[in-house]
């Protein structure tokens, strides 16, 4: 079931590079396309449930993070 998440990314140095809320996709994934080699936190907010974590987009990263999970 799709849902709307409040969604913030910020870079290393504290820029906020996405503040906003998205719709997921059917099966709970979001798609997020961010520049390469930097680190990042995110926090991502749905009825009442937060997480926040910590990633990166250098070349051995993977692409695709599937650990965070709203219940």
């Amino acid at each position: 079931m799709e849902k709307e998440i409040d969604l913030k990314v910020e870079d290393s140095e504290g820029n906020i590079i996405v503040d906003e809320t998205v719709t997921s996709q059917v099966n709970g994934f979001i798609d997020l396309w961010l520049p390469r080699d930097e680190n990042y936190k995110i926090k991502m907010s749905h009825d009442g449930k937060e997480v926040e974590s910590e990633f990166s987009t250098f070349e051995n990263d993977g692409t695709c993070i599937t650990s965070m999970q709203l219940t």
